[in-house]
């Protein structure tokens, strides 16, 4: 497993991740995101940050642009989370996607999100290859999410 981090810069993490954050809790959704809850690997408590969940084939999915990040570890640990729009809740179970399963997922996630991440990918984009997808594959953690469970 690659250990590729791409860290967010000071205005992301102080100024967007907080505003996203906070719209998303009052109930107001930026392109579809949610705050993702999950419990911390090591200490138990909850941790949160904003996330743009995806949805292919009617099928959800949780994708890492920025990497091995903090809540990849900790959904990975946890099994799952809970994923909050407001006052609305879903409690989700996560599935980790093989490497090879995800050149469709990360294409479709840069279709949509691509001016927020597309830096994060290396010169990856949504026109693309599948090779040069399933190449930064491993740099991306991608979770199937099933809510409910």
């Amino acid at each position: 497993m690659s250990t590729h981090v791409k860290k967010p810069g000071w205005f992301t993490v102080h100024v967007l991740n907080r505003l996203v954050a906070r719209l998303t809790r009052r109930g107001l959704s930026i392109r579809g995101s949610r705050v993702l809850a999950v419990r911390g690997r090591r200490s138990g408590q909850w941790r949160t940050t904003p996330v743009n969940p995806l949805t292919v084939d009617g099928e959800r999915y949780l994708v890492a642009p920025r990497g091995h990040v903090q809540w990849t570890h900790n959904v990975r640990a946890a099994g799952g989370g809970e994923l909050h729009l407001g006052k609305d809740v879903e409690v989700f179970t996560a599935t980790e996607v093989a490497d090879d399963d995800k050149p469709p997922l990360l294409r479709a996630y840069l279709q949509r999100w691509r001016a927020e991440v597309g830096a994060f990918f290396d010169g990856v984009g949504p026109d693309s290859s599948d090779e040069e997808l399933r190449r930064v594959s491993p740099d991306h953690p991608v979770f199937r999410i099933t809510v409910g469970n």
